[in-house]
C-alpha cells in the first residue's frame, strides 16, 4: 500500500496505521519524494562513504509562499483535515530528507505561530534550534509567508567539508580544496503560489522503487516506520513551541 504524506492527521493514528500494516503483512510505502532528488541521493552516498567526518552543524530552511486563497479552501490548514500547518503539509518533505541525512536530533527548542499574513487555524511560521547526540547543533525554519517562495536549503557542516542542498542543486566543498557539485534544475518548483508547479520525476522514481520492492520482497525506500520519524520531529517542534521549553525528540 502506497500512501501520500502525511501518514495520518496525528502521529498516534499514524503509529496505529503502521502497526496494523505490519501485523497484516501489508507492505507500506509513503510518498516523501524528496529522497529521490539527485542532490540528496548523492549527498547520502557521500556521507555513507565516510568522507566528511563527524557532523558539526546543520541548517534546514523551507521558505514557501502560499496566498490567503490557498487557505480559504474549506478545511485547508486545519487540524481536522490536514493535521497541521506548514510543518506537516509543506515542510515534511524537506524535513524527511534532512533526517535521512543527519538522523534524529536529540533535543529541540522551537517557536511556532500564525503570522499576520494568513487567517488559518494552524502554524504558518516556525523557527527552532536543534542539538544532536554527538554535540552538533543547528537551526530550522519553515514558513508559507516567504513571497514568492524560495528553494529549500539543507546545509550540513562536517569536520572535513560543508555540503549544501539548494533546491535541486548540490555544492560540496572539502577542506583540502576539492569540490563536487550538481547544477540545480530550474524547473523544480512548488514552493510558490502554485504547489503543483514541479515535474514528477521524483514521484515516478518513488513509485518505481515501491513496485520493485513488491517484486523483490523488500522494503521500499520510504517505509511507514521511516515516515514516523518526521512525524515525531514535527510533534516535538510543536510541543516545544506550545510549552516554551526544550523537548527531547523520540527516536
Amino acid at each position: 500500500m502506497l500512501l501520500e504524506k502525511p501518514l495520518e492527521v496525528s502521529t498516534e493514528r499514524a503509529e496505529h496505521l503502521v502497526t496494523a500494516c505490519r501485523d497484516a503483512g501489508v507492505r507500506l510505502g509513503v510518498v516523501l519524494q524528496h529522497r529521490f532528488r539527485p542532490p540528496g541521493m548523492r549527498l547520502k552516498e557521500m556521507i555513507e562513504e565516510g568522507r566528511f567526518g563527524p557532523l558539526v552543524g546543520t541548517t534546514v530552511s523551507v521558505l514557501n509562499w502560499r496566498p490567503q486563497a490557498y487557505y480559504d479552501e474549506p478545511g485547508r490548514g486545519t487540524l481536522a483535515r490536514d493535521g497541521g500547518g506548514v510543518l506537516l503539509t509543506q515542510g515534511i518533505h524537506t524535513l524527511d530528507l534532512f533526517l535521512s541525512l543527519t538522523g534524529q536530533p536529540d533535543t529541540i527548542f522551537a517557536y511556532a505561530d500564525i503570522s499576520p499574513v494568513h487567517d488559518m487555524e494552524t502554524e504558518d511560521i516556525v523557527a527552532a534550534s536543534l542539538k544532536f547526540a554527538n554535540g552538533a547543533i543547528g537551526t530550522l525554519e519553515a514558513t508559507t509567508t516567504a513571497y514568492p517562495g524560495f528553494p529549500e536549503v539543507i546545509r550540513l557542516t562536517f569536520a572535513n567539508a560543508t555540503a549544501t542542498v539548494n533546491g535541486a542543486g548540490l555544492d560540496v566543498q572539502f577542506h583540502d580544496g576539492t569540490s563536487e557539485s550538481i547544477q540545480p534544475d530550474p524547473s523544480i518548483g512548488g514552493t510558490g503560489a502554485d504547489p503543483m508547479d514541479f515535474p514528477h520525476d521524483q514521484h515516478l522514481a518513488l513509485i518505481t522503487d515501491f513496485l520493485d520492492a513488491i517484486d523483490e520482497g523488500r522494503d521500499p525506500a520510504v517505509t511507514g516506520e521511516e515516515a514516523l520519524k518526521v512525524h515525531r520531529l514535527i510533534d516535538a517542534l510543536l510541543a516545544s513551541a506550545a510549552e516554551t521549553r526544550p523537548v527531547a525528540v523520540p527516536g
